[in-house]
């Protein structure tokens, strides 16, 4: 199954040139031209990362950064801010917002490309160590003993919540 990438820009050339080096690169791409239709497809996908315009019509992108830091199902998605903004504030604040990387325009397709994939790979490593086991849409938050579906919680009884948690933990492991 291939690596599923949203972007997110208003600037058509921009979107196609990035389309082309992340499906060449391998990666399944699917686009959104603004910040509430960034919205819409980051909850319904649940991709992989996303990169993410910071000037866009409806909603802009630091807003969407911070809507999708917020809601449970799309917290722990990586978020690349694309801009032309390279002031040291913006910067800062796209970071300080949830922002994992910042890239200004213009910029290398194939650093772009390789950011996303060192990006995976630590997201990877990672993932195991918190407190809480994503798969798919899927979270279990151990500490707080919760498990949610795209952000829904789930009631489970104990043994319920036991089962899951070994499952999750044990996926891939092919025995």
């Amino acid at each position: 199954m291939k690596t599923t990438i949203l972007v997110v820009d208003d600037e058509p050339d921009a979107v196609e040139l990035i389309e082309f080096n992340l499906k060449s690169a391998g990666f399944h791409v699917i686009c959104a031209a603004d910040g509430a239709e960034a919205l819409k497809k980051a909850r319904a996908a649940l991709p992989s990362v996303i990169l993410l315009d910071v000037m866009l019509p409806e909603v802009d992108g630091m807003e969407v950064c911070k809507i999708l830091r917020r809601d449970p199902a799309t917290a722990g998605i990586p978020i690349i801010m694309l801009t032309a903004k390279a002031a040291e504030l913006d910067r800062v604040l796209g970071l300080e917002l949830g922002a994992d990387d910042y890239v200004t325009k213009p910029f290398s397709p194939r650093e772009l490309v390789l950011r996303i994939k060192a990006l995976r790979r630590r997201g990877q490593g990672l993932e195991e160590k918190s407190d809480q086991i994503r798969f798919g849409a899927l979270c279990v938050d151990d500490p707080r003993h919760q498990v949610s579906v795209q952000g829904k919680r789930i009631e489970l009884t104990a043994t319920e919540f036991e089962l899951i948690t070994v499952l999750a933990q044990r996926r891939g492991l092919g025995g």
